[in-house]
């Protein structure tokens, strides 16, 4: 069983609560320009005194690791001495901060070529760390001969406004063919055992496949939720996070819940399990525990592995700066998401048909 297993089917909101009619066929990535990407920072470099360059770098139609094997090259570093906050598409054109030490910066110039241009550098006293940005910003060109497609994409972009978008993680996690998401199942439900995996790939390999896991159960929750009419509604047990701090915690008191999420303060939560996951009660509680047993997951495994300490995802996004601008070719769509969230399962809201 689990070697046919495919992850969850993720609906887009708009099923229910808008309806199909007013989405519309279009197709994302036919022309680099088309994908625009840009890093929101958590904080800006000031300049000044430090041992780090920041290099705010433009890139076009090249993948992280081709990035980072560029910027190794061409400066004679180690990767463990270039600092990336987080990783961007490959198709599409896409601004971002890296950092290097100092040291190198009469080398930087010889980074400039027809796929990589540094817009600007700044001296800092830190090195960038994975995850060091508040999210990104989208600029999209959705093709479509719809003619009523600007239309209807206001609509939907009315509905995101009112209601947020699913919190879904895109199929990207799952790997090629699902083979990551199937090592993790094979593992969590005791099928495989972690020395089957090579050992200079064993524990790269391990967290991959493990956080794929999470990430499909977390879907499957969101669906569950979804699909009951239960995504907008505090259930009893709720785990809640702070929409500004992000910080969870769980009340009794789910009336006062409520009106605190129709305020956008706060919002409902979903697992990814393991051992240091903040646990909901009553009803969610019983609700996670029983995906766990459908799915034959094993939840002392999550433990045992030690790479997965878990955590909680809110259950909903809320897109900031969401615009429609109707174009020759189809509609642009700009919008801003936070880090950890994907803007092809925004995109699904608009479009019946994505071709990346």
């Amino acid at each position: 069983m689990i070697g046919d297993l495919q992850p969850a089917t993720m609906i887009p909101l708009g099923e229910t609560k808008q309806g199909p009619d007013a989405r519309f066929v279009g197709t994302i990535k036919e022309q680099i320009e088309d994908f625009i990407v840009e890093e929101i920072p958590a904080y800006e470099p000031m300049g000044g005194d430090g041992e780090h360059l920041f290099l705010w770098v433009e890139k076009r139609d090249l993948s992280a690791e081709q990035l980072m094997q560029h910027f190794s090259r061409t400066l004679r570093l180690r990767r463990e001495d270039i600092g990336m906050a987080g990783l961007k598409d490959k198709k599409g054109i896409t601004r971002q901060y890296i950092s290097v030490p100092k040291l190198v910066s009469p080398s930087v110039p010889e980074l400039n070529n027809e796929q990589v241009t540094i817009l600007k550098s700044m001296v800092h006293r830190n090195k960038l760390k994975t995850g060091h940005l508040l999210g990104n910003r989208f600029d999209i060109l959705i093709r479509t001969s719809d003619p009523d497609a600007p239309a209807k994409a206001e609509r939907v972009a009315q509905m995101i406004r009112d209601f947020g978008v699913p919190n879904y993680y895109g199929e990207q996690r799952f790997g090629k063919d699902n083979e990551t998401l199937i090592l993790g199942y094979r593992l969590l439900t005791g099928d495989a055992n972690v020395k089957e995996i090579p050992f200079e790939r064993r524990r790269f390999l391990l967290r991959l496949a493990l956080s794929s896991v999470q990430s499909d159960l977390f879907n499957r929750i969101l669906l569950e939720r979804l699909q009951s009419d239960e995504l907008h509604r505090v259930l009893d047990g709720d785990v809640m996070q702070k929409l500004d701090s992000g910080g969870v915690f769980t009340d009794d008191n789910t009336e006062l819940l409520q009106r605190r999420f129709e305020t956008r303060e706060i919002v409902m939560t979903g697992p990814m399990y393991g051992p240091k996951m903040f646990q909901p009660k009553s009803a969610v509680l019983e609700k996670e525990q029983a995906l766990l047993d459908r799915m034959q997951i094993k939840r002392e495994l999550f433990q045992e592995y030690r790479v997965t300490p878990g955590t909680r995802r809110a259950l909903l996004m809320y897109p900031g700066e969401l615009e429609i601008e109707p174009q020759p070719a189809g509609i642009r769509v700009r919008f801003s998401l936070p880090s950890g969230s994907y803007a092809t399962i925004v995109l699904a809201e608009f479009a019946k048909q994505i071709d990346a």
